[in-house]
């Protein structure tokens, strides 16, 4: 298990390990949308960016090499009802999401990326994402885990997504946090769930989320 704090950080954070902020993305890779309607509109709704990670920094981390060692992973959901956006036009509930609801990409590619961003006011640059926070990873042992854990890899706190997914691990669990604003209903946490195999494999395609909240 890889424990993952993150702190505020006055860097620009370009193609590093971030939480938040605007993702830096290949050519190959634009930022995933949801179809939403909005009186009577369709239109696609940009998922929250949630965090990028340069995996050179987990390799020491995973020498089961379950992750990549090389490249970026990114991770996109529909967080923005979570962080307090209670108009946001797309807000899944608990259980398991629909796919369309969340997002992850991974690209060998680690240099020369394009910063994609997304305002809430062009003109003023008021950014629609939360202030960017670098990224500090850290290895637990099981025993060592608490409640209170984003991480990757290792199995989801709760038994109830245990149970709904046999035979999947947490890839990343989002645990609810003040500092960002974010709430899962009354206590929750958000896991990214996928088969040892797939990971192995790079079959992000086949990640599922589960949302619980007590």
């Amino acid at each position: 298990m890889i424990n993952l704090t993150t702190a505020p950080s006055d860097d620009v954070l370009y193609a590093q390990s971030k939480w938040w902020g605007f993702p830096d993305l290949p050519d190959d890779l634009d930022w995933p949308t949801v179809e939403a309607e909005d009186d009577g509109e369709v239109f696609d709704d940009p998922l929250t960016f949630v965090c990028q990670i340069r995996c050179e920094e987990l390799a020491e981390l995973d020498p089961e090499g379950l992750l990549p060692h090389e490249g970026m992973l990114y991770f996109f959901a529909a967080l923005d009802y979570f962080l307090g956006d209670l108009d946001a036009f797309t807000a899944p509930g608990m259980g398991e999401w629909p796919s369309e609801c969340f997002k992850v990409l991974y690209s060998p590619v680690e240099e020369g990326l394009n910063t994609h961003t997304l305002f809430y006011d062009e003109e003023d640059e008021i950014p629609a994402c939360p202030a960017p926070e670098r990224i500090v990873f850290g290895q637990k042992m099981p025993d060592q885990v608490g409640h209170d854990e984003t991480r990757l890899l290792g199995e989801p706190f709760t038994d109830e997504v245990r149970e709904a997914m046999p035979g999947y691990i947490s890839l990343l669990q989002i645990d609810e946090n003040d500092d960002w604003g974010l709430r899962f209903f009354d206590s929750g946490m958000l896991n990214f769930m996928i088969k040892p195999a797939d990971l192995k494999a790079r079959r992000f395609d086949k990640v599922r989320v589960w949302l619980y909240s007590a």
